[in-house]
């Protein structure tokens, strides 16, 4: 009998009008004056008005930082850590997308330690955060990071990205209400849900999985599968993005405990080089990993076929493995987002340098199920490139 850990933030609220929660928070940390860190677009739409309301009520002190990009480079991590450094205050609320969120958790730590964003990568930085750093509240407006229930805050390098992760950037308060997903766009209603099951399904097959994670894992899939299709099409529809957002907080405390892998590691240096977004890179590699590691996880890909309702009869676990890589390709495609790397501007000389990129991305690639080592990436990129699966 192994013995397993499970990690999470302290305090998690979600479902529909959590964010009243925040109203405690407020007396509970006895804040006076608030750094919120946001995406400017939401702040131009008003998707943050919620908050700021809630702020304005509760007499707090409100400095709103917006430089926040997809996919931040270090440039931009160091201006909103140096502009936390800057504030003295008390709270720091991240509300948004993954790199919103991920900015808020960087910012609060670093902000109390001494140092540049470069000096605490996974890959080449030498510092670990020794001061725990402000109070952190994490706020989500799509369905899809897990950012808020991870300790983990991707940046971009040159032709890749880079993590800082370390327990202290865990949120202290997670709030995942989905009232603030309600008037997200179809397109990226769509790449952060196949984001979010992607979550799940790597921390399913991940080498780390533990009947915990599994449970989970499981149980974000089915929201996911039975509600992304109605979310992207139909986004009016409050049931299916409250599913979604608790689909996608599920699965982020899955994956932050048992880990994401191939997947994931392939789509760093997508989102490196061509700055695709971070969900569309996972979509659009999804089904060509999977194509290849199936076997390796061949009793949990008959447990997928079960949760995308796929007929059995008189099919072998190898067919229903090969129908689950198809169902996946399906998936992506449902929501009408690109099944081929020639969508994007990528030519085919470009393989091989995502090829030398993706093996640098060890920390993701040891949680395969199946070693996935320079030739069999190689293959994947090529395949994900042509739009070809193995069974076509």
């Amino acid at each position: 009998m192994t013995m397993d850990q499970f990690v999470s933030p302290k305090n998690i609220f979600h479902g529909k009008g959590s964010i009243e929660r925040l109203r405690d928070i407020l007396n509970e940390e006895q804040v006076k004056k608030v750094v919120l860190i946001t995406d400017p677009m939401l702040k131009k739409l008003e998707v943050i008005n919620p908050v700021l309301q809630l702020l304005d009520q509760e007499k707090a002190d409100v400095d709103i930082i917006t430089n926040v990009v997809p996919e931040p480079p270090l440039k931009v991590g160091n201006e909103v850590v140096d502009e936390v450094r800057s504030k003295q205050a008390d709270l720091v609320i991240g509300v948004g997308g993954g790199s919103a969120l991920d900015l808020a958790k960087a910012a609060s730590v670093l902000a109390e330690n001494e140092g540049i964003v470069e000096d605490f990568l996974n890959l080449s930085g030498t510092k670990k955060p020794e001061a725990k750093g402000l109070p952190k509240v994490l706020i989500p407006t799509t369905s899809g990071t897990g950012a808020e229930v991870t300790d983990i805050a991707v940046f971009s390098l040159e032709d890749t990205k880079d993590v800082i992760t370390h327990e202290n950037l865990l949120a202290d308060y997670a709030i995942v209400d989905p009232v603030l997903t309600y008037t997200l766009p179809s397109k990226v209603t769509a790449a952060s849900g196949v984001d979010a099951f992607t979550h799940a399904l790597e921390a399913y097959t991940s080498v780390n999985a533990t009947p915990l994670t599994d449970t989970l894992a499981i149980d974000a899939m089915k929201r996911i599968i039975g509600n992304l299709r109605t979310a992207v099409w139909n986004g009016k529809d409050e049931y299916a993005r409250e599913q979604m957002s608790l689909g996608s907080l599920i699965a982020g405390l899955s994956f932050y405990n048992a880990g994401v892998a191939g997947v994931h590691g392939l789509a760093y240096p997508l989102g490196g080089l061509f700055k695709i977004p971070h969900g569309e890179s996972n979509a659009v590699l999804l089904p060509y990993v999977y194509d290849y590691i199936w076997p390796a996880s061949l009793n949990k890909m008959v447990k997928v076929a079960e949760i995308f309702n796929l007929p059995t009869e008189g099919k072998s676990d190898r067919q229903l493995a090969i129908d689950v890589v198809q169902s996946l390709q399906d998936l992506v495609k449902d929501v009408g987002l690109p099944t081929k790397l020639q969508e994007y501007s990528i030519k085919e000389d470009d393989i091989e340098r995502l090829a030398q990129n993706g093996v640098e991305q060890k920390r993701l690639l040891n949680r395969s199920p199946k070693k996935l080592d320079l030739d069999l990436i190689r293959k994947i990129y090529q395949n994900a490139y042509d739009g070809k699966l193995l069974s076509d």
